[in-house]
């Protein structure tokens, strides 16, 4: 038995883990994981890093449509002592090889779910950075992927790993808190002005036709490669999925609740005005959930002010108490307002910085891959639940770009509007289709 007809056994999601008598059979130099990394200009350098410190992995591929980027990265990985990977520049050559036994993703949001459903028919387990997805229909493809294929599919929603957050998830279900009834969210940044691009030949180091992958061709512009595309809606989600949705995460999770009831989004461009930036800068969101539950978000794109000290973080109001939590620990505080309680992370993550990288990277990979080895049978960001969260945040800029509150089914987050309803799902360029 080879080690991909064994591997291949390593389950759905978080239940179906291959035994460890299985695992067994693969010791020795067959112990080595091979991890391709898709998508290594920002987010990607947080996978290489995390990936090289899980026992039992090797980084073998790295894939870039950008050339420069892929001899860089590859430069700096070998400079630290590492073995040189291959490199790639079109992942589905990767994928026809069936040389990865995991693919991890972390190219721009538009591509998530077509690569990510990719690598799972290929026979890969995937990590898939958020959002999910450029459209809720996207998890929902993703989820029936999952489940076809038997793959092991974890969320790069890592702040679910952390220690001291699941600590505090232990005390709010034990009632420390009483009923928690609000949770306030924030993300504060000091983005700069795009400009006005200009409609240009793309530069020869750049795939231009493999960048824009599923979305509708058009012309390449010169201030949209390689992170200004989040503020365009033909390929972006704006900062609420590219930011909100760790926090919104956390704090859906922390309260146990899943899709509201209610969804308002008052947003402007408040900053750089005349620049391509096509959405808001600043968002002020609002889910409700029954019960009288609400979970807010604050998102400056463009203003870093802070709120309790963090530019970013989740506010716990209950009944008997509260609690600010970040990924880098979290603070109980009584009625009366006073601190009764700390936890600090020992090693600190990122938090506004384009690549994010820390230590939860490092546990949310192990957890993982003992997943894929049978040594847990929970993935701490199944699909199920990343699907839903990155769905708030959809909900969110519906409501925004439909300029309407939206009243939701609570079982399937799915908006009455046929407004917003027009965004649940998008059209793909030919061939690019997700069942493609």
């Amino acid at each position: 038995m080879d080690r991909r007809t064994i591997l291949k056994g390593a389950g759905a999601a978080a239940g179906l883990a291959m035994t460890a008598k299985s695992y067994a059979r693969i010791q020795g130099a067959n112990d080595r994981l091979r991890v391709a990394v898709v998508g290594i200009n920002g987010r990607g350098q947080a996978h290489l890093s995390a990936f090289t410190k899980v026992p039992g992995c090797e980084i073998t591929h790295i894939v870039d449509v950008d050339s420069d980027v892929l001899t860089k990265r590859a430069d700096a990985f070998a400079g630290k002592g590492f073995a040189r990977p291959k490199l790639e520049r079109d992942y589905r050559q990767l994928l026809a090889r069936k040389e990865a036994d995991i693919v991890t993703v972390a190219t721009p949001d538009f591509s998530h779910a077509k690569i990510g459903i990719d690598a799972m028919r290929a026979g890969a387990h995937v990590y898939l950075e958020k959002p999910i997805g450029i459209a809720p229909a996207e998890g929902e493809a993703l989820i029936a992927a999952q489940k076809r294929t038997g793959r092991v599919l974890q969320v790069g929603n890592q702040q679910r790993s952390s220690i001291e957050t699941r600590q505090l998830l232990d005390l709010v279900r034990g009632g420390t808190l009483g009923d928690v009834y609000e949770a306030q969210t924030w993300y504060a940044n000091n983005r700069k002005s795009i400009g006005k691009g200009k409609v240009t030949a793309p530069p020869a180091n750049l795939d231009w036709e493999l960048w824009q992958g599923p979305r509708p061709r058009g012309p390449y512009r010169d201030n949209l490669v390689h992170y200004n595309w989040h503020w365009f809606w033909k390929y972006g989600t704006g900062e609420i999925c590219n930011n909100a949705m760790h926090e919104l995460d956390i704090a859906r999770w922390l309260m146990g609740v899943t899709y509201p009831t209610q969804v308002s989004a008052k947003g402007a461009r408040n900053f750089w005005k005349g620049d391509d930036w096509e959405m808001y800068d600043s968002l002020a969101l609002d889910l409700d959930y029954d019960g009288g539950r609400t979970i807010r978000w604050n998102g400056q794109s463009c203003n870093g002010i802070q709120t309790y000290g963090r530019g970013r973080g989740v506010l716990l109001l209950g009944t008997k108490g509260s609690a600010i939590v970040d990924r880098n620990g979290f603070e109980l505080y009584g009625l009366d307002g006073k601190k009764i309680r700390e936890a600090k992370a020992p090693a600190t993550s990122e938090t506004t910085g384009t690549v994010g990288e820390g230590a939860l990277d490092v546990y949310h990979a192990q957890n993982f891959v003992d997943v894929i080895r049978g040594k847990s049978r929970a993935l701490n960001s199944p699909i199920a639940e990343g699907h839903i969260s990155t769905t708030l945040c959809h909900l969110g800029n519906m409501a925004y770009r439909t300029d309407a509150d939206l009243t939701v089914d609570p079982r399937t987050g799915r908006p009455s509007s046929a407004a917003a309803m027009k965004l649940w799902a998008v059209d793909y360029a030919p061939g690019w289709g997700l069942n493609a």
